[in-house]
């Protein structure tokens, strides 16, 4: 039944078929297959998404969406600009700083994108080519799912159950993603000297930057404050998300006061279609994973890796390997739908942190985002950009190097994962 599944899902989604309707094709296919009442195959469906902490996706990206329409990120890059000064690559480290602090906000790298995009794509061109403006715009975007709140780690979380907590996964993504953002500005500078590009930025000005601080702060302060309150425990995921989407408005309407009413039905709109997206593959999936445990595929699997290796690390490693494959080729929330509930509980079996593997599982899949052929901020910004393919390919691989490096430094280094969570308790 399981090979039914794989077969179906394959044929339809190579045919072009929506992911989602993909996996829902597939699952009645393995139900009629397996002589078992469809219905199961609603009862599946209405119990994957009838759960209050996946309510937080959809609240997470409401609050981006109406933090994004109420100006933010207009403050964000002024901040940036006064932290930066004239240096080389300047304005791409401005574009890299905004990714850092947006990330903060949206928790959606496809969000990240689309806002660094449309608002700075138009001044990195008059200083840089296309496929180099390009690409740092989507490594900046890249951080989103990265830094906390992440819509990912939520996901991960969802999908593993009750060993892995959503407030430390949002810990475990910060040093790393500190130790990204600070390796791109590098990349940029080095990219930007070799290419000849002239200085760019604002000279660096104290009295500047304590201006532009004050201005973002109100700003900054609202991931600060949610995911505060969700790591010690104040308030759940889901609570953090709706108190994130009330900061969000009273910022629009009072603070910035970009806001307005008629923006609201947009927000919703926007928000809605992104997250019954993630909604139908959770449901569509959840049926998938439930034939995978009729067949007793995770018992198999855990069976197989064993008799190949003892070892934690060389399970992780070949997790690893196969995640790239992964993200290559497939849309990162189905993969984690469909491989969190199989290897999850494997890593457990091998006593691996379930903390630390979440995170590497959920880091590696981020990275499938900007690899082709399936990446999907690489369609996002040729979108914008309008610029080929195959120029976006070749610009944008020093990046997915260095994000493939730090990857390497988690695995090597578990603390730059574990120290911060632990030290908070998780």
């Amino acid at each position: 039944m399981t090979a039914v599944v794989l077969i179906l899902f394959c044929v339809l989604a190579a045919v072009g078929m929506p992911l989602a309707f993909a996996l829902g094709m597939a699952s009645l296919g393995a139900l009629w297959y397996a002589d078992i009442e469809l219905t199961v195959l609603a009862q599946r469906m209405m119990h994957a998404v009838d759960s209050f902490p996946l309510m937080a996706i959809p609240l997470f990206m409401l609050a981006g969406e109406v933090m994004l329409k109420a100006g933010i990120i207009h403050r964000l890059i002024d901040f940036a600009n006064a932290l930066v000064g004239r240096v080389h690559g300047g304005l791409a480290h401005v574009t890299i700083l905004s990714g850092m602090f947006l990330a903060s906000v949206s928790g959606a790298a496809v969000a990240s994108a689309s806002a660094l995009g449309n608002t700075l794509v138009p001044a990195l061109r008059k200083h840089y080519d296309d496929d180099y403006s390009s690409a740092v715009v989507a490594s900046a975007a890249n951080l989103g799912p990265v830094i906390p709140p992440s819509n990912a780690m939520i996901v991960y979380a969802l999908m593993a159950g009750s060993s892995v907590s959503v407030g430390g996964l949002f810990m475990a993504g910060i040093v790393p993603g500190i130790i990204l953002t600070v390796g791109f500005m590098v990349i940029a500078t080095v990219v930007s000297r070799r290419r000849g590009y002239e200085l760019t930025g604002k000279r660096f000005s104290l009295r500047e930057v304590v201006s532009q601080g004050r201005k973002a702060f109100i700003i900054v302060l609202m991931p600060i404050l949610v995911v505060g309150g969700i790591v010690i425990g104040v308030f759940t995921a889901t609570e953090g998300a709706a108190i994130a989407v009330v900061y969000s408005v009273f910022v629009g309407f009072f603070v910035t006061r970009t806001l307005k009413l008629s923006d609201l039905p947009g927000c919703l709109f926007r928000g809605a279609v992104t997250a019954s997206m993630v909604g139908a593959l959770i449901a569509f999936a959840s049926a998938v994973t439930f034939v995978f445990t009729i067949d007793l595929v995770p018992q198999q699997l855990s069976d197989l890796l064993q008799s190949i290796t003892s070892d934690p690390l060389t399970y992780i490693l070949l997790v690893m390997v196969l995640l790239i494959v992964v993200g290559m080729l497939v849309e990162s929330n189905a993969a984690y739908i469909m491989l969190v509930p199989l290897f999850a509980p494997v890593a457990l079996s091998f006593a691996i942190d379930p903390l630390y593997f979440g995170f590497l599982f959920m880091y590696n899949l981020v990275i499938g985002m900007m690899t082709p052929p399936v990446g999907v901020l690489l369609f996002v910004m040729c979108g914008i950009t309008k610029i080929p393919m195959t120029s976006l390919i070749s610009a944008v691989w020093p990046y997915v190097i260095w994000q493939f490096v730090v990857l390497a430094l988690c695995m090597i280094f578990p603390d730059l994962v574990l120290a911060l969570p632990r030290f908070l308790g998780f």
